[in-house]
């Protein structure tokens, strides 16, 4: 079974790419305005996997790149991703982040917000000194999307009678679509084929919605230590994630369900435990389960269409992590 070892062992195949993403990173994030710099610190010393970045450089490879524009790519991907944190920890109130205090909680809202469009903007310099037509189609086209996905999402919010088709499409343009994106630019950094970028998009999507479904999972059944967050952190914003949807649907006894719609209504965590037995009862953690792996399964197909090499055994690897780990 893949595992953070598993995640390493992909890291390594480009290892030498990943520094250099860092220091891209790094040198990116300086700014004259000293309270910039003072956030992106902040932001770049509390890690993460790196997994956006490292989907852009894998599928580089794959595709025989010998360039060094998908170092900058996967920066920029990564600076989309950290932007949306920035801003999706003001609207949700979030004071922890992988086990570190949010921007927000020690910079203040307004910081957290500027800074963000600062990184935003950053990204499109970037991505303008690539020099390619077709990348600043795609990635103007994600941000907006993006950008969507995080209204979409807002609306949802407090919402107990948001469908299973209004979450997929939430998590496709507020998850999904980065990885999406940052798939096929690389693909076309490469001068793949036309079908090559298709597949690798479609990589990206499926491999994005599978990873957002675990979270969604891990938001029930995962280790607050392990994970640097609180168990139902979703349900405390009022979020009706898929388990969420699932239990609701399918919980038989009326009080329940009455008591589950008035917390996604009101947010808090105060039937926590009721919630989560409910969740676990009915089987909606195995049943998001059961998508994730599906959407893993997607992924999975959609490399066929690229030649064998270990840079694509570690998109293999990197579609069975997304569906197996515990963090």
């Amino acid at each position: 079974m893949p595992t953070m070892n598993a995640l390493q062992t992909v890291k390594a195949l480009v290892q030498d790419d990943l520094v250099a993403v860092d220091a891209v990173i790094r040198a990116s994030m300086k700014s004259t305005v000293p309270l910039v710099d003072q956030v992106a610190e902040h932001i770049i010393a509390g890690g993460g996997k790196r997994i956006r970045p490292l989907i852009v450089l894998l599928a580089a490879r794959a595709c025989g790149y010998r360039g060094a524009s998908h170092i900058d790519a996967a920066a920029f991907i990564e600076f989309i991703h950290t932007a949306t944190l920035l801003h999706d920890d003001v609207v949700d109130g979030s004071e922890q982040r992988r086990g570190r205090r949010t921007a927000n909680s020690v910079y203040g809202n307004s910081a957290s917000v500027l800074v963000g469009d600062f990184v935003y903007s950053r990204a499109f310099q970037m991505m303008a000194a690539i020099g390619s037509q077709r990348v600043m189609e795609i990635m103007s086209e994600a941000t907006n999307v993006i950008a969507e996905g995080e209204v979409l999402q807002l609306m949802n919010a407090g919402d107990p009678d948001t469908t299973q088709q209004r979450y997929l499409e939430v998590i496709y343009r507020k998850t999904a679509k980065l990885f999406e994106s940052g798939a096929e630019v690389a693909a076309v950094l490469a001068g793949a084929s036309p079908s090559q970028q298709r597949a690798l998009a479609e990589y990206g999507k499926h491999l994005g919605t599978a990873f957002q479904l675990i979270d969604d999972v891990l938001d029930y059944q995962s280790d607050p230590a392990e994970r640097g967050k609180n168990l139902g952190d979703d349900l405390a914003e009022g979020k009706p994630t898929l388990p969420l949807i699932q239990a609701l649907r399918l919980a038989e006894d009326d009080a329940v369900k009455q008591m589950i719609r008035g917390a996604i209504e009101r947010g808090g965590l105060d039937q926590l435990e009721v919630i989560v037995a409910t969740i676990e009862s009915t089987g909606a953690l195995e049943y998001t389960r059961r998508l994730a792996q599906d959407e893993a399964d997607q992924a999975l197909t959609a490399l066929q269409a690229l030649p064998e090499t270990p840079y694509k055994q570690g998109l293999v690897t990197l579609a069975r992590f997304a569906v197996e780990r515990s963090s």
